[in-house]
Formats: C-alpha cells, structure tokens, sequence
C-alpha cells in the first residue's frame, strides 16, 4: 500500500517548467502542480511575473502558455 500512496503523493509535487510569455514571448519559469485526473493539465502554483510585467495567474493551466 506504501508504493501507491507514493506514487499519489509526486502528483502533489510541484515541478518546474518554462513556458513561455504571450505577451512578450520571453520564456518563464514557473511551479506547476499536476492535475487530479488522467489527461487534466497541470496549473500554476502561483503567480509568476515575467521581466516585461505581465502576470502568469496561480491556478492557470500551463498548455495556456506553451510548454517548453
């Protein structure tokens, strides 16, 4: 039971990608979480700002901003 409670647990770690700006097209670095279900996107863990001022919103989803 441990080896499935683990595997449950790593879709709440959050992972680091980039992706990149629709304002600027500059790419950022964001914390992204996995979704709950198979085939959901994972969403932003938090605001991110990028260098031109734009704010990537927490709890948007990262295929919102193409992944890297």
């Amino acid at each position: 039971m441990a080896l499935i409670s683990g595997c449950q647990d790593g879709k709440g770690t959050p992972r680091l990608v980039e992706v990149k700006c629709p304002s600027c097209g500059e790419y950022v670095e964001v914390f992204v979480k996995m979704g709950g279900s198979i085939g959901q996107t994972g969403t932003l863990v938090a605001d991110e700002i990028c260098d031109c001022g734009y704010v990537l919103p927490a709890g948007s989803y990262e295929t919102e901003y193409g992944i890297v």
